[in-house]
């Protein structure tokens, strides 16, 4: 764990970056320990192998701080229904090619190590029978199954999967030896693959779990997982994270 994984090949990253938020409006644009939250974003992925990094954002204002930052930043459309589909935008406004890796960062994961950026491209270029690969850490509460060759077979925001009969005794915790994982939110893709995904409707599942892999794996595509080289942070999604991290953050400068 902690090692530098190197690329197979050239890859982008995306960092979509909406302006609207349900529980803390404006997001990107918050203040972290004297910059704000896309900054913080941009810094770490630009530490990454990337051959190229991109903001993809609805807001004026966020494509001002990527463009001070030295990086491409894309005006998308405000109504997308995923990062996804705003990931394909950026695709095709930028006229990559079908076999371009395209790395998801999300905007609101200021401590997200490089080294899991250059993992994930270099783990889809490696899988051919995929179209996308993602990664997990071990926890004590399960989130993400997948094969004996990696591939996923399904995510969920309830524990899975289910011991039964170690729960029908204790549901406080997993039983000994019992491989849990957390759903690191970091994907790369193939930029082929978003264009297939935004022509398919939501899946059933994608809608009851509120979870846009859930449609590739409901149209037969391969997600490849692998555990993380280092420890991915959660990222900000609450009042309690942001000044969580803003105390982390004033104490290392």
């Amino acid at each position: 764990m902690g090692r530098n994984i190197h690329p197979a090949q050239p890859f982008m990253v995306v960092i979509p970056a909406r302006y609207a938020s349900t529980r803390l409006p404006g997001k990107p644009l918050l203040d972290i320990a004297g910059k704000p939250m896309i900054q913080r974003v941009v810094e770490q992925a630009m530490q990454s192998r990337a051959a190229r990094v991109v903001v993809a954002t609805d807001e004026a204002r966020i494509a001002d701080i990527a463009h001070a930052l030295g990086v491409t930043a894309c005006m998308t459309r405000a109504d997308h229904s995923s990062g996804t589909d705003r990931l394909q935008e950026v695709a095709q406004q930028l006229g990559w090619t079908d076999d371009t890796i395209v790395v998801n960062v999300q905007g609101d994961e200021p401590l997200i190590p490089p080294t899991v950026i250059n993992q994930v491209a270099t783990n889809l270029a490696q899988q051919a029978q995929a179209s996308i690969a993602t990664l997990c850490e071990r926890i004590d509460e399960v989130k993400v199954v997948f094969d004996q060759q990696g591939l996923a077979l399904y995510f969920s925001r309830a524990p899975i999967p289910w011991p039964r009969d170690a729960f029908r005794e204790n549901q406080s915790a997993l039983p000994a030896g019992f491989a849990a994982y957390r759903h690191i939110g970091i994907y790369a893709y193939r930029a082929a693959f978003l264009h297939r995904f935004i022509n398919w409707p939501p899946a059933a599942l994608e809608q009851t779990e509120s979870l846009e892999q859930l449609r590739a794996l409901a149209n037969g595509v391969h997600i490849h997982v692998q555990e993380a080289c280092a420890r991915v942070p959660g990222g900000v999604d609450t009042e309690a994270d942001l000044q969580q991290l803003r105390s982390l953050l004033s104490t290392h400068r």
